[in-house]
């Protein structure tokens, strides 16, 4: 199963926010959402099409509510996610799976709320540790080369 995760803006209660408005409560009706982290949303998919298109009929609530989308593919890793961009790449053929995998953005986890995402480029396979501060664990989001360092 491919899993779409939704990551609130600091000052949104983004699982509120979606499951409050009528239209973004019927597009995750068929879902059962979950809470990976504070103040995020996933839900599980059928396929990377099936995430994208989810995605994309949230977008009006995403733009609004969310600071960050991704999307877990297991065909393309087991413990990395991609970030909605690259999602949509793959999908449409524009970017190859094997060719996803050197530009990061390294969310750190404290307390259990994703925190500040640095931004690094995998080195001969590794990728480097978080160092923006002390966390409990690491988040590791693939990006679109044009969503490097944004």
């Amino acid at each position: 199963m491919t899993t779409v995760c939704i990551v609130g803006k600091p000052d949104v209660d983004v699982r509120f926010e979606l499951l409050s408005r009528e239209t973004a409560r019927e597009a995750l009706a068929t879902h059962d959402v979950s809470v990976p982290w504070e103040n995020t949303i996933s839900v599980e998919t059928v396929s990377l099409g099936g995430a994208v298109s989810l995605l994309n009929d949230l977008n009006w609530y995403l733009v609004r509510f969310a600071e960050a989308a991704f999307v877990a593919e297991p065909s393309i890793s087991d413990d990395e996610w991609l970030s909605r961009e690259l999602a949509e790449r793959v999908r449409d053929n524009e970017t190859d799976p094997e060719e996803t995998d050197r530009f990061l953005a390294v969310y750190g986890v404290e307390e259990g709320r994703l925190v500040e995402p640095m931004y690094v480029t995998r080195r001969d396979g590794e990728v480097p540790g978080y160092d923006l501060r002390e966390v409990e664990e690491t988040v590791v989001v693939r990006v679109a080369q044009g969503e490097f360092g944004d």
